[in-house]
């Protein structure tokens, strides 16, 4: 049984790692939702995504998550919003935008943060469960 509890223990602690990097790229998205080039034409902050993969603990024998890689978002384009006044505007006063959608990077972190959340009353779970067991041993 210590096992078991242990590998899930184990999985949920990766689950919460890679939940809080997913958090941490949301929020980078956000910080920079209105950075936009210094020059005319110049490309804005592009969105960052985040992706995962499974691996197996050869130690424990139990598949974790863990980051698998974080990329740009090179599928969406930039919006264009008239600034003439803008150093980084066109010919016809435009200037590239973020490609971040802030409603959706909310609805993203909001995700995350259960996700997080769940692994985190898993592994609260698990030691309560420790626990009793040793409190059952006691008597």
């Amino acid at each position: 049984m210590g096992s078991e509890i242990m590998n899930a223990m184990q999985i949920s602690a990766s689950g919460m790692r890679v939940q809080g990097s997913r958090i941490r790229v949301i929020t980078e998205n956000v910080a920079n939702s209105h950075t936009t080039g210094d020059t005319p034409g110049a490309d804005p902050y592009r969105r960052q995504l985040i992706s995962f993969k499974n691996v197996m603990d050869k130690e424990s024998g139990v598949r974790l998550v863990e980051v698998d890689d974080i990329g740009f978002d090179d599928t969406s384009d930039f919006k264009l919003k008239y600034m003439p006044e803008h150093p980084a505007a066109n010919e016809e006063g435009y200037v590239k935008m973020p490609n971040v959608n802030t409603l959706l990077e909310m609805n993203d972190m909001r995700e995350a943060q259960r996700s997080y959340e769940a692994n985190l009353g898993m592994i609260e779970q698990s030691r309560s469960m420790v626990m009793r067991t040793i409190d059952l041993l006691r008597v």
